[in-house]
């Protein structure tokens, strides 16, 4: 069964974020659209080329009303010494959630039990608490932030406007498509 159009289950944690440990909880991630992206561990490789990555382009989320969270089943104290050693980390302004107990990988389906580690799973989340996108793959492969932002966008644009599609390589500003049977066969 797929999680695309389910509720996010019920969950609290602790994130660091903007210097301070802060709860977080589905609760609190209502209402807005959110982004979490789960990666598998802290002072990693890939990892914190993702999450600079995330950092570089966060005020664009934010210009589009979203909230990212990055989780791994890290604690809190590990990502915190993670960000005040790493250069890329360091650049990290969006909430850092901390998994430690493997509920949220768990809800999200991408827990690798025999580790304690994530997959990288990539969840968009609407204001109702619906995923709307998601992406999960193999730990080797890292994953492109403006990439995630056009999807984003495009999961805002179908959520405002009923009855439309957005094609492949769609583009804030583009053409979409509004499915009919006059289109069957002519695309």
């Amino acid at each position: 069964m797929s999680l695309i159009n389910t509720q996010i289950k019920p969950f609290k944690a602790t994130a660091f974020h903007n210097g301070k440990f802060v709860d977080v909880s589905n609760e609190s991630v209502a209402g807005k659209w959110s982004v979490f992206v789960f990666y598998p561990a802290d002072f990693t490789f890939v990892c914190p080329t993702e999450l600079e990555d995330l950092a570089e382009q966060y005020s664009e989320f934010q210009k589009a009303g979203v909230e990212i969270y990055s989780v791994s089943t890290d604690t809190h104290f590990s990502h915190k010494a993670w960000h005040d050693t790493s250069d890329a980390i360091g650049k990290v302004t969006y909430p850092m959630i901390a998994d430690p107990t493997h509920v949220l990988a768990r809800n999200f389906e991408v827990l690798i039990e025999e580790e304690g580690m994530a997959l990288r799973g990539t969840f968009v989340v609407n204001p109702e608490g619906q995923i709307k996108v998601m992406e999960v793959h193999d730990n080797g492969i890292g994953r492109v932030a403006s990439e995630l932002l056009r999807k984003v966008k495009a999961a805002q644009y179908i959520a405002a406007h009923p009855g439309e599609v957005c094609p492949a390589k769609w583009e804030e500003g583009a053409k979409t498509l509004t499915p009919s049977l006059d289109l069957v066969g002519k695309i």
